[in-house]
């Protein structure tokens, strides 16, 4: 099997190629190099069976290779990064869905968009059921990623209905582990880089929002039995064990041994109150939930981000 996985030079999308890439496939890689690693590309670029094409997917891509999948996953995905690049953030969710899935249809390929948690806005139900259709504030500072990543479910279904394409569609609720940027600005990988260095660890509001996070060799999978599925419908791939942001905060400071205290700040506008999935149809479809708790999955991910801290202060020495 060969797919295209457009993001692959990201977090997630470099965890996919990899998984794609022990199973076998070919997969060609797609990525700008906003957001994505070029230390990731060079990893998979260990593999036979990889190769990448730099290039903005927000762009029409030719690609002359039979294909038989096209996974989505291009996008900023942190509050960090797509406050920073609001445009291209709903570029890629829009015109860069759009192309991938016209390429999709070209190549008589099944297609999967990595979607997001992200679609419940702050939700009123609880927890979330794919069925729920979300709360959302189209003009509100995260209406960029989550408009556009709501767009991507509509063209998605809309090229399913029309022209037939297969379509997977994967909500992806908080995940975590090694390849995350250290200063990506989302929640685990501040605290776990915050304690490390003996930094306050940065709490916005009081602490009891809720989170749900999922370990990423967990939350692959899960995205890869969908996309091997019959599903057409969203399917919620997360993990269902909901925490507080300060008993995550709390896990870190006893993982690490770190006494950093904690400093609170304003909550942004729209953070969403809770956050936690309903995995009843991954459980039932796919067979599927997480085996890796918040933890363990702290424990597997501390040496990468050392290791990052480490490199970066060998690094300033030199300077």
């Amino acid at each position: 099997m060969r797919v295209l996985i457009t993001g692959a030079a990201g977090f997630l999308g470099s965890h996919l190629a990899e998984r794609c890439l022990e199973a076998d496939y070919e997969v060609i890689g797609v990525d700008n190099f906003i957001t994505g690693s070029r230390d990731n590309a060079a990893y998979l670029d260990t593999f036979a069976g990889f190769r990448l094409i730099e290039h903005d997917i927000s762009q029409p891509l030719f690609v002359p290779d039979e294909i038989d999948g096209v996974l989505h996953f291009a996008s900023p995905a942190s509050p960090v990064d797509y406050l920073e690049l609001p445009i291209q953030t709903l570029k890629v969710g829009s015109l860069g869905t759009h192309n991938a899935l016209g390429l999709a249809l070209a190549k008589e390929a099944r297609f999967l968009l990595a979607s997001t948690s992200e679609v419940y806005g702050d939700p009123m139900v609880h927890p979330q059921p794919e069925t729920y259709w979300g709360n959302v504030n189209p003009i509100g500072p995260r209406g960029v990623y989550d408009e556009a990543k709501r767009f991507a479910e509509a063209i998605t279904m809309a090229y399913h209905t029309y022209h037939g394409v297969e379509a997977r569609i994967a909500r992806i609720f908080n995940t975590y582990g090694p390849r995350m940027r250290p200063g990506d600005g989302r929640v685990v990988s501040n605290f776990i880089v915050q304690a490390l260095r003996g930094d306050p660890l940065t709490i916005y509001g009081d602490g009891s929002q809720t989170r749900s996070f999922c370990y990423v060799k967990d939350e692959v999978e899960g995205i890869f039995r969908l996309f091997h599925s019959d599903r057409v419908e969203p399917v919620n791939i997360g993990n269902p064990n909901e925490f507080t942001i300060r008993q995550l905060a709390d896990t870190v400071l006893e993982e690490t041994r770190s006494s950093s205290e904690l400093q609170t700040l304003p909550l942004p506008k729209d953070d969403p109150k809770v956050r936690q999935p309903d995995i009843s149809v991954a459980r039932d479809v796919l067979d599927w939930e997480p085996q890796i708790q918040l933890r363990e999955g702290i424990q597997r991910t501390l040496p990468y981000f050392q290791a990052q801290l480490d490199k970066y202060d060998a690094k300033a020495r030199t300077i």
